[in-house]
């Protein structure tokens, strides 16, 4: 793998200008207002997308090596007399190609956008390469740059991204190799890459493989440590390389690394504090000999993300696999609750951190997309602006787009994606390892992992705990049960002071308040903390199927209005004797839509369970007393229908009683009393039923059935080219019109009783 994954231009104004120096003197060159285009040797009104266009120039000449007499800027593609119809750059494989007017090799378009790239918002640019028969396109802008292949043999619009461009020196069959290497090698060589440091270790060290991966994501840690050091300018020189390693007194330089990583981290508990490498110092600086190449921080997050999450599935399927949800069902019931900024999400069950991944990503992805909306709307306002000076306008874009890009500065506190990053996501698992991985997970998904913690989810920890949440999405651990001896221990509700401090700087007396609930029940079944366990009428809190008490646990969780979606065994829905569970959901929220997945869901997470998904939202305190109201007059009405047919029957029985009392016959009196207990059972059977249909027929709303057969992965686990009926994508099964997730949002514009099965396979 070359080193061409480091790359990752600076934003516009976040990061130290880049001045590249060449034996020509090619550079960035800004002066009062204008910009230095190299290419037409003039200067130009520098707005921000001249800025980037300019910036990019400098990649294609230092780092691609293509000399200013290849290039043309501002081209014209479509013929004379078209002004708008100009493409930023076109690329010429020699300067001859270029005097003789031939197709060119590259056409480059650039944007000043924040939002991740997809092909189809730069058609302009693609029909642009197919005028000028250019077989690779570049689309860039400040978040990232994707390369595509343009495919002659198909339809306008059809583009395939691949993993680069050639270099101006590349030969014909370097050339021809590129154009068929699509992006998906990129990911597959980085996560290829941490299969080989997790097999050095294995090998090496004889590990099993989980221990293998505890040592392989501790020194990830390292790395993305002494790169964010680095970044920040804390240090000016990277220690994350063999030769600084190799020339270090100590007996195991990493070690002494790797301490200062965990001190770094102490807030988010990752780590015991007694943690060590567990590997030989020559295994260790040969995990860093296959790594230091690498720039983990400026590798773009859709790369490192999808590369981190296939090593993860690879190194864990049939080790600990059920902590995984498949990705395609993590998708669809993130866009289910339909996430916006500013809410605040939680996986009491976070496993590797899926879920609060992908509310990161949807809701980063609104937030640029909403800065670039403002703007191109500001920018239409100051261009119809006719009487107004080109320079004028010029500066009046710069201004505000800087100004724009400072609230998305993910390091500049309470910006809006430090918000998002710190404010907003939160997660715990009782499984130290997956905590660790969850946060390893985000960090090379872009960040989010400081709400996530390694503890039990039933219990109040630093950000999470009652009526704080407007989005739950878990998959909790299915088939174990909470014991009566799963009691609260000390180090569950203890922490150092300092941390406590801090986070009760951050979340107040609601923080304080939670935590003293949990120190009361020190000592107590985790269970006696909630209702479920003794809603059968027990005295006594028994044991309970962990998805139950989780159930009641995310409920708790949830704000007033808060939305819920949670993964449950079928069994929940339909099994007569727990019909308590059921009730007590409806008692609480609003049941808005249950999706039946079909059996082989996850059969390679190794779960045999068949498995819905139930979304939920809960009262909000008005709808809570509108319906408490109505449970508890149903239940006067129905007593009151019933109250002269049981004063009758209850008298002749107990009248009976009396006389087989006088008439000292205990047999008969026995008889008559076991008939009175069972009709008072019965009959407050009945009671209960048909007060509970009554509060249905009063308290009525629709609830949206889907019995799904396709969701995008097979029994093996495989998820690419695979028919999903859930969500759009471009493998929705023949002969479906529309897909669930646009079947739901129909059903809440317009709620009407709705059951839907899928079409037959």
């Amino acid at each position: 793998m070359t080193g061409r994954l480091k790359r990752n231009l600076p934003k516009f104004i976040h990061h130290p200008r880049p001045t590249y120096v060449a034996q020509n003197g090619v550079k960035l060159k800004r002066e009062d207002g204008k910009i230095w285009s190299s290419v037409r040797g003039k200067w130009l009104v520098e707005t921000p997308e001249e800025f980037v266009r300019q910036e990019y120039l400098l990649v294609l000449f230092h780092e691609y090596g293509y000399c200013l007499e290849q290039i043309a800027e501002e081209e014209e593609v479509t013929g004379r007399g078209s002004g708008k119809a100009r493409a930023d750059f076109v690329i010429w494989r020699s300067t001859s190609d270029k005097a003789a007017r031939k197709s060119p090799l590259i056409i480059v378009e650039c944007k000043a956008d924040n939002v991740t790239i997809q092909s189809e918002n730069y058609a302009q640019g693609d029909r642009y390469a197919r005028l000028t028969n250019a077989p690779f396109f570049v689309t860039h802008n400040n978040t990232e740059t994707k390369f595509w292949h343009v495919r002659k043999d198909r339809m306008p619009g059809y583009l395939e991204e691949i993993e680069d461009i050639p270099h101006a020196d590349a030969t014909d069959q370097q050339v021809e190799e590129l154009l068929t290497r699509l992006k998906t090698f990129k990911e597959d060589e980085f996560a290829n890459l941490l299969h080989q440091c997790h097999n050095v270790i294995r090998n090496r060290e004889k590990k099993d493989p989980v221990a293998a991966f505890d040592e392989t994501a501790k020194i990830l840690f390292v790395k993305v440590f002494v790169e964010r050091e680095l970044k920040s300018r804390q240090r000016r020189k990277n220690l994350f390389t063999v030769e600084y390693l190799e020339d270090q007194l100590g007996d195991n330089p990493l070690e002494d690394l790797f301490q200062k990583t965990k001190e770094h981290y102490r807030t988010d508990r990752i780590f015991a504090e007694d943690e060590r490498l567990n590997l030989k110092p020559a295994t260790g600086i040969e995990i860093v000999r296959l790594l230091e190449r690498y720039n983990l921080s400026d590798t773009s997050e859709d790369i490192k993300g999808i590369a981190f999450e296939r090593f993860l599935g690879k190194t864990f399927r049939g080790e600990i696999g059920q902590f995984f949800t498949p990705r395609p069902i993590v998708e669809f019931m993130v866009r289910m609750v339909d996430p916006k900024e500013g809410e605040v999400i939680c996986d009491p069950a976070s496993g590797s951190g899926g879920f609060l991944i992908r509310f990161f990503e949807i809701v980063r992805e609104k937030i640029l997309a909403d800065v670039d909306r403002q703007y191109r709307e500001f920018r239409k306002q100051i261009e119809s602006r006719k009487r107004m000076a080109q320079e004028k306008q010029a500066e009046a874009l710069r201004t505000k787009y800087e100004e724009l890009q400072k609230t998305i500065d993910k390091d500049v506190s309470d910006s809006r994606l430090w918000n998002l990053a710190n404010r907003c996501i939160y997660g715990t698992d009782a499984n130290d390892r997956m905590a660790r991985t969850s946060k390893m997970n985000m960090i090379m998904h872009g960040d989010g992992h400081g709400g996530v913690h390694h503890h039990d989810g039933f219990l109040n920890v630093n950000g999470i705990f009652e009526g704080r949440f407007d989005i739950i999405l878990t998959n909790p651990p299915f088939g174990s049960s909470v014991e009566p001896s799963d009691t609260i221990i000390e180090e569950q509700v203890m922490l150092p002071s300092e941390l406590e401090r801090h986070y009760a700087g951050i979340y107040g007396d609601h923080y304080r308040d939670a935590l003293s609930r949990v120190r009361a029940a020190k000592g107590k079944p985790i269970a006696s903390l909630f209702e479920l366990p003794a809603n059968k009428g027990k005295r006594k809190v028994g044991k309970i199927k962990t998805e139950l008490l989780f159930i009641e646990r995310c409920l708790d969780l949830l704000k007033a209005g808060g939305r819920l979606g949670i993964v449950l065994p079928e069994g929940v829905f339909n099994n007569p004797s727990l019909a308590y569970v059921r009730e007590f959901c409806e008692d609480r929220a609003f049941i808005r839509a249950v999706v039946s997945l079909p059996p082989e869901t996850f059969v390679s997470s190794g779960a045999s369970v068949k498995a819905s998904l139930l979304f939920m939202q809960k009262f909000t305190k008005e709808e809570q007393s509108d319906f408490d109201a109505k449970k508890v007059a149903a239940k006067q009405d129905i007593r009151d229908k019933y109250a002269p047919e049981i004063a009758k029957r209850t008298g002749e029985l107990e009248a009976a009683i009396a006389q087989a009392k006088k008439d000292k016959n205990v047999v008969q009196r026995k008889v008559l009393q076991d008939e009175l207990k069972r009709y008072q059972r019965d009959i407050e059977a009945k009671m209960r039923a048909e007060a509970r249909s009554l509060l249905k027929s009063r308290f009525l709303y629709a609830v949206f059935l889907y019995e799904a057969e396709h969701v995008g992965i097979t029994a093996t686990g495989e998820t690419d080219r695979v028919p999903n009926e859930l969500f759009s994508g471009n493998h929705i099964p023949e002969g479906m019109e529309k897909t669930t997730l646009e079947l739901y949002r129909e059903f809440r514009a317009t709620p009407k009783f709705f059951l839907a099965v899928a079409p037959p396979a």
